[in-house]
């Protein structure tokens, strides 16, 4: 499985857990099962440091497929040590995959709000 495919593996379950789903990891996806759990477990944390970010905006008005992308973008600027370049890159080659319109007005948000979001924890 690719960085990419890992990253979009957890979202798909970041999302069914959003919206009440189960989250049985299939046996070929195990892989994940840590850094994911990681992230349910935060996931307060997680919300309240995007919810500080977000400005004229509230979480719960965010797209549930924004949602779990930003929270995975969170969770690795936060907790791992890879390039927060790098994470923003990669959410935002997410977002124009899953979530985007046309007009790419869900990459410019993610965008603003994942650079709130570095620059707070870079403080």
């Amino acid at each position: 499985m690719t960085r990419r495919e890992f990253r979009e593996t957890i979202i798909k379950y970041l999302y069914s857990d959003i919206v009440g789903g189960e989250l049985e990891i299939k046996e070929s996806e195990e892989e994940i099962r840590p850094i994911l759990m990681d992230i349910v477990l935060k996931s307060r944390e997680i919300d309240e440091i995007i919810s500080s970010c977000l400005t004229s905006w509230t979480i719960d008005r965010l797209n549930l497929v924004d949602l779990a992308i930003i929270r995975l973008a969170t969770y690795e600027m936060k907790y791992l040590d890879i390039p927060k370049k790098i994470i923003i890159n990669e959410a935002l080659e997410i977002t124009k995959k899953y979530s985007n319109l046309d007009d790419d007005s869900a990459k410019k948000f993610n965008n603003r709000l994942l650079e709130n979001i570095k620059n707070k924890l870079e403080e």
